[in-house]
């Protein structure tokens, strides 16, 4: 992940700006992410299940204790990212070690696309005005590396790679 060419310091500033405005309520402006994301593909609500438990509509799902604590975690990393904008190289292994994790519980790839879609959603949605075409341009290269990273948990690379 060769953050340091990636994102320019003007898009890591942008980033920290906004990531800030919303690390008060992480939570709240979690929900808003996931709900989202369910209205767009409500498919991945049997995705999450805790103690066998089926959720009968991402309303139920949303408000259960075990998914608020995913929620929080998805905050955590997404918070981890923004902390390490100048190396963030040095998340490599925990991301692509996230991305298995998610293989693991029948993620396909291809929803990586609508949880990016879903989160700039909620930075718009959560910022208002300050959400402009470079805070969106910015947390869209962000993203897109982050989920490169994960999705090498999804590849095996031969050796040396």
């Amino acid at each position: 992940m060769e953050s340091g060419m990636l994102l320019s310091g003007g898009q890591r500033a942008l980033i920290r700006d906004s990531w800030r405005r919303l690390s008060g309520s992480p939570v709240q402006h979690g929900l808003v992410l996931f709900t989202r994301l369910f209205d767009l593909d409500p498919d991945l609500l049997p995705l999450f299940q805790y103690n066998c438990k089926q959720f009968a509509s991402p309303q139920e799902c949303l408000s259960a204790p075990e998914f608020l604590d995913h929620i929080r975690k998805v905050m955590l990393v997404i918070d981890a990212a923004v902390s390490h904008l100048e190396n963030l190289s040095c998340l490599e292994e925990y991301l692509c070690n996230l991305g298995k994790k998610h293989q693991a519980v029948g993620v396909k790839v291809e929803s990586f696309s609508t949880v990016g879609e879903s989160l700039l959603y909620m930075l718009e949605k959560c910022l208002g005005t300050a959400f402009s075409p470079d805070v969106r341009e910015a947390w869209s290269k962000l993203y897109g590396a982050v989920v490169k990273a994960m999705r090498r948990g999804w590849e095996t690379l031969p050796e040396g790679d």
